[in-house]
Formats: C-alpha cells, structure tokens, sequence
C-alpha cells in the first residue's frame, strides 16, 4: 500500500516534466507542411514585414520562394516596409527588392491600396502580417485594404495567421465611432480587440460595412485561412515560445507590445512622454516639469488594478541621463490595459500650466482617430481634471464584453 502511493507521487511529481506543450506552427510553417496546398499552382504576390517569419526565423518570402508547386512574382510592403527600415507616417517607394529582384509595391506611399496594375497576373494574394492586438496599428489596416482590392479584381486573399501577443482573450478599451474609421483604426472593435489578424479578415469578409467594398463583390471575394496549429487564446507572446521580432522601430519587445496598448494612448496630447527614445519604449512615464516621485505618487493614487509603478534610472538615446516611472503588470489578469492611458489624460489636464491641452490640441481629429471615441473626447474637452475616467472605462468594459460575445463565432481557436 505504501510502496504504491509512493509509486504514485513520485509519478505526480515526474509527469509534468515529461509532458512538453505543443510547439506552435504558424500560418506559414502550415503552410509548408501541407505541400503549399492553398497556393498549388498559383502565382502569388505576398504581402509581408521583417516579423513575417516561420518559427525557425526564416523569412516567408524564402520560404514561398522554395515552394516547388506555386510561383511567388511580387512582394507588397506596408508601413516601415519589408525589411521595416522604413520610418513611421514616411512614405515607401516602390523599389526592386535587390535580394530577389522581385518588384516590392509599397502600400505606404503613394497607394495605401493595391492597384490592379500591381495585381495584374496574381491568382493570390498571400498576407503574413505580425499585429500587435491594439487596433491603431497599421497592418490590420493595411490588410483590410488589401483584401477590398484583391476582392474587387477578382485575386484570391490567403491570410496565413498569427498569434496575438495578447492573447486571445483580453478585450479593453473603446470602440472606434464610424465617424472615426481611418488608416489608424480600420475595424470596429474595441481598442485591445482579443483576435488574431486571420479572425480580424474573417470578420471583414462576413460582417456588411467592415470594407467599403460593394456588398456583391465582398461576399463573392475569396478568403482563405491557413491557421495556427499549437496557440491557444489564453497564450500571451511571452507562452509561446516563439522569439519576437520587431513589427516596428519602437516595438522592439513584448515589453513595448504591452506598454503601446497600456500608454499609447495617454502621450497623444499634454505634456506626458511615455519612454520613446528610451530603453523601455511605452513603459517610462515622464511628465515635463513634474519629478518622477510625484508622477509614481499620483498614478498610485489612482489604485489602477493589476499595475506597479517603480522610479527607473536611464538614459536618452543621445545618451543623457534621465529618470522616469517604468509601469511593471503584476497581474494580467485584472489589468484593463488601456485604462492607464486615460488616467493619464486626466493628470496632463490637471498639470498643465497654459490650460486644458485637450482645447488647444493641434490635431485633434488624429487624437480621435487614435481613441475613436467622440464622448470621450467631449468629456476630456468640457471638464478636463475633472473627466470621469472610471465611468468610462466601466462601459468601455461593458461595450468590449458585447464585443467579444458575438465576436466569437468567427474564432477560429477556442
């Protein structure tokens, strides 16, 4: 009896060392294990970034380049471009890429769109695109219009997925008004929306007025997933055991994933920096004027759940000596990541010296094409330090709750 539940212990105590999770394949790594199945026989052009790599690292482009049963012809960069040494809001040329001599068309510059010129000859589109879970990101919206137009000149869209470093099942923050639907927010959906790029297509596709295609051609346009095989929604970036490459020059890490969605929102007006040119992009808070005791102090007053706040030591990339307040998440779970940034709106109205800087904003549609909320803005507008962030971060809560129920029938992992 004894020996037995000895036996039995032991054996609890080994088996979790034993069982290995499963590795994550992506799109493209299923890609290639199926024999290149969605493109056989096709030509394709593929629409991709530095981050659009297989789990071995290797660039998509290599790998449909090998395929030995369909013809890669063109390659489509967006923002920052394919090897993303591209500046942010610079537009690209269009350019032959020296490594393979294919034609590169930029979907950041002259064209946000593909043209049928640079469609002519494709029988797919492929799209293997890293998000970053947060709506104001370009590459959802670049995607989008490069599904209306491929739909429109009759071009097959096969979008290979990827894991949302947030996971799939955070959702937080406001949703876009329609008024505010641009190239920084091209989807409805709650600021943290909790898909993957390839559910946010699949809702595109379904959903009237998600494209500004005719509702014809939307529904007779062809959509193709290749998915994940291995992530499941409940996996951050960090559980995956895949190494992040940049999507972007300021968001060289999961740390700067989490601070983009957490703070990239609070520096768009007033006097708050958020740590850009820093080592820790998004997550050092600074505000001009005020000692970074005071801003800990009064970011602690506002007993945010889920975050810390500790004074780091630092420096410029010039290299000058500075301190500010690096915001650490100390349980996921209860954190609603976009509640900080409007917190931090509050304190810039408060301790602003020259009057509300929400009144005085120069660019206030680009603030609103950020947020996409229009009472938000009224709000920050008619009582500045005194906005009632709490009531709106409840319905926020409340509107990305909605959100997600009836997002769900467009899950592809459950």
């Amino acid at each position: 009896m004894k020996r037995g539940l000895l036996f039995w212990l032991s054996l609890l105590i080994i088996l979790p060392a034993l069982i290995r999770a499963e590795p994550i394949y992506l799109g493209i790594d299923v890609l290639e294990q199926s024999g290149f199945r969605a493109i056989d026989g096709k030509r394709v052009g593929l629409l991709t970034h530095p981050a659009g790599v297989n789990r071995r690292g290797e660039s998509s482009v290599d790998v449909l380049r090998r395929a030995p049963n369909a013809r890669l012809v063109a390659l489509f960069g967006p923002e920052h471009g394919i090897y993303g040494n591209e500046k942010a809001n610079v537009p690209v040329d269009d350019k032959i890429d020296s490594r393979t001599g294919l034609p590169v068309y930029s979907l950041y510059g002259i064209y946000r769109k593909p043209t049928p010129k640079m469609l002519q000859g494709l029988d797919a589109l492929v799209i293997d695109l890293q998000d970053v879970g947060v709506r104001s990101y370009t590459y959802v919206s670049c995607m989008r219009y490069t599904m209306e137009a491929c739909f429109e000149n009759d071009v097959e869209v096969v979008v290979l997925d990827r894991p949302n470093p947030l996971g799939g099942l955070k959702v937080d923050g406001p949703p876009l008004d329609r008024k505010w639907r641009s190239y920084v927010g091209a989807f409805h959906v709650p600021y943290v929306h909790g898909l993957t790029i390839a559910e946010l297509a699949r809702m595109a596709k379904h959903i009237p007025g998600w494209m500004d295609t005719p509702e014809h051609i939307r529904k007779k346009g062809k959509l193709t997933i290749v998915p994940m095989r291995g992530w499941r929604r409940d996996m951050l970036w960090s559980r995956t055991g895949l190494r992040w490459v940049p999507t972007s020059p300021y968001i060289p890490d999961l740390s700067a994933v989490l601070g983009y969605a957490m703070t990239g929102l609070g520096a768009q007006e007033g006097d708050f920096s958020h740590g850009i040119g820093t080592p820790y992009p998004f997550r050092l808070l600074r505000y001009k004027g005020k000692p970074p005791t005071e801003v800990k102090a009064a970011l602690e007053a506002k007993r945010i759940p889920g975050l810390r706040y500790r004074i780091v030591q630092t420096q410029s990339a010039a290299g000058a000596p500075l301190s500010g307040v690096y915001v650490s998440v100390v349980d996921w779970d209860r954190v609603r990541p976009t509640e900080l940034s409007f917190h931090m709106m509050q304190l810039a109205a408060a301790w602003s010296t020259t009057g509300n800087p929400f009144t005085q904003a120069k660019n206030s549609a680009l603030f609103n094409k950020h947020v996409g909320s229009t009472a938000w803005w009224q709000e920050i507008n008619r009582r500045g330090a005194r906005a009632r962030v709490d009531r709106f971060v409840d319905q926020w809560t409340r509107q990305a709750e909605a959100f997600q129920a009836k997002a769900k029938r467009f899950w592809i992992y459950r």
